[in-house]
């Protein structure tokens, strides 16, 4: 037996977010496994070690079930920004703290939308399978040419910390840009201003028809559960080339499968599908490379920020292990 809080961990998350447990003196336990656990694998662990605090990922559901698996269960924090897995409202009505990692990894995905945007745009993978196939013969004025990205219009759906990263970034690509949000955003807009980039807050509808690139940041809500479906994609630019790393269910993959079959838009580049994971054989992905880039969820895959992450995490957690007020609560930044 011991008095040390107990912790379960679903899957390996960096050190530096462990070693903040071990600092102090938390038992934690962490499951040691490649792929996420099954809910009857969840909930049976969670009975058998009935922790106060759970560590959880995005890939985790968390339900009231769940949550009623550990009965001593204070705490949830989960390794993401989104936290569209957690039943919330099982969670409050529990009184449980909920903690997730807000802010930290908007500039590693900004980042990552652009390497996704000049993929697409500048086709860099076709030209790498290209000379692979041992079919480079010669320079050619037509081989593998695609759209110039300076001087091009950037339309960018949800202008939070990722979406307006991702503008100020536009500033050295001379673009012009458009976003469109719940409201308009002036305080960003000044703050991009200084960086040299004129935001235009514009609706939906004139953002998809005048943007040769659009990109995707929004969060994962009933409102935006197939936000781009077929009318979207038919009012974009048969040129125009879309970009998602927000969530895989904000674009109907159905939708955009056939977009592509049927030269509605360019191009597209996800590092978000759905389903996630994409299967291999899935239909859309007989567009790679030419129409389609693929990655698997990394966006936010950089050393620096994967550590903070699971600082962030930890932290959340031993706040709430303590009964202190967590650095970042969910429950609070949904209100």
């Amino acid at each position: 037996m011991t008095d040390r809080p107990v912790v379960y961990v679903t899957r390996p998350i960096p050190e530096a977010g462990l070693e903040l447990l071990e600092e102090a003196e938390v038992e934690f336990h962490v499951r040691d496994e490649k792929l996420p656990p099954g809910k009857n694998e969840l909930v049976d662990r969670l009975v058998e070690l009935d922790p106060e605090g759970l560590l959880c990922l995005l890939t985790d559901h968390i339900d009231g079930e769940v949550m009623d698996a550990a009965r001593s269960l204070d705490v949830v924090s989960t390794f993401s920004v989104g936290y569209d897995h957690i039943d919330m409202d099982s969670a409050e009505a529990r009184g449980l703290a909920v903690g997730h990692t807000p802010g930290v990894l908007s500039e590693t995905t900004a980042d990552f939308a652009w390497a996704l945007l000049m993929t697409a745009a500048r086709r860099t993978v076709e030209g790498s399978e290209y000379v692979m196939a041992d079919e480079w013969e010669t320079w050619g004025p037509k081989l593998l040419t695609g759209p110039d990205v300076h001087g091009a219009t950037l339309g960018v759906v949800g202008f939070g910390n990722i979406g307006s990263a991702v503008a100020r970034r536009a500033a050295g690509f001379d673009m012009e840009v458009l976003y469109t949000d719940t409201g308009r955003q002036p305080d960003v807009e000044e703050e991009l201003a200084e960086y040299g980039v004129d935001a235009q807050f514009v609706a939906e509808d004139e953002l998809l028809e005048r943007s040769d690139f659009v990109t995707l940041h929004v969060p994962l809500t009933p409102e935006t559960e197939g936000f781009v479906g077929e009318p979207e994609v038919r009012a974009m630019k048969d040129s125009a080339v879309l970009v998602n790393t927000s969530r895989g269910p904000v674009v109907d993959t159905d939708a955009l499968n056939t977009a592509l079959e049927e030269d509605w838009i360019e191009r597209a580049a996800l590092d978000v599908t759905d389903p996630e994971p994409l299967p291999a054989d899935h239909e859309i992905t007989r567009h790679v490379p030419e129409k389609l880039v693929l990655a698997p969820h990394i966006a936010s895959a950089s050393i620096g920020t994967r550590d903070r992450m699971a600082r962030m995490a930890a932290k959340n957690l031993l706040a709430g292990l303590a009964g202190e007020e967590l650095p970042n609560s969910a429950i609070e930044d949904r209100r």
